[in-house]
């Protein structure tokens, strides 16, 4: 139910998105935001939502756990673009991210909340039960079932925050961390930058990109 087989990077309303192209940092598997209860359960969440199969390794595997911790280190974690000064009301959902948090701040106080949930309800955090414990977890987390009974947005937290940042980790360019070996890209068939010139646009609208089948990202024109 939430794994990504088959859909496209469809754009979300949410504010969540890739920062500027990023210089080179630490390796792959070091965490710059996750605590190591964060990381669990992060690893954990995209292994679940994006098994290994035929098209693609599984959710860690494809980066997809650093391209979360790396964005909610960075500026759009900070609240780099965000007012937070208040007051702050109940808006419209046009009116954009309206929470006197961080998205990192959000992020750890929805984790929190979560996992304790699980650990209540369930007797193990999330990252401890088994596949068919997981995935009722989540169908109720995202239907806002739980929202009460932690006192906490979970369905606001998972459908804004958690499973947008799990979709561009999927489909962002690869310099972000996610998307390793441009799987996700040569899944759907995008070939990368080259998608992006307004001729190949016109030329191939509707029509398979020759080059597909070679994904380019922003690191091969580096």
């Amino acid at each position: 139910m939430l794994c990504l087989r088959g859909e496209s990077a469809a754009a979300s309303d949410s504010p969540v998105g890739p920062a500027a192209a990023p210089d080179a940092g630490p390796p792959d598997g070091v965490y710059l935001f996750f605590s190591p209860d964060e990381a669990g359960l992060v690893e954990s969440l995209v292994d679940h939502m994006c098994p290994p199969d035929e098209l693609t390794p599984g959710g860690v595997d494809c980066g997809l756990a650093i391209f979360i911790d790396r964005q909610l280190a960075g500026a759009f974690g900070q609240g780099d673009r965000l007012y937070l000064h208040g007051p702050f009301r109940a808006g419209l959902p046009e009116d954009g991210y309206q929470r006197p948090m961080t998205p990192a701040q959000y992020f750890k106080a929805g984790v929190r909340a979560f996992d304790e949930h699980c650990l209540r309800r369930q007797g193990a955090g999330f990252a401890r039960l088994d596949a068919s414990a997981k995935e009722p977890s989540l169908v109720e987390v995202a239907a806002g079932r739980w929202d009460d009974a932690t006192g906490f947005p979970l369905g606001t937290w998972f459908n804004e925050l958690i499973y947008p940042l799990f979709e561009q980790a999927c489909f962002a360019d690869p310099a972000y961390g996610g998307n390793r070996r441009k799987v996700f890209w040569k899944m759907i068939g995008y070939p990368g930058l080259p998608a992006v010139n307004g001729l190949n646009m016109v030329r191939y609208r509707g029509k398979p990109f020759p080059g597909a089948s070679i994904p380019q990202s922003m690191e091969d024109f580096a």
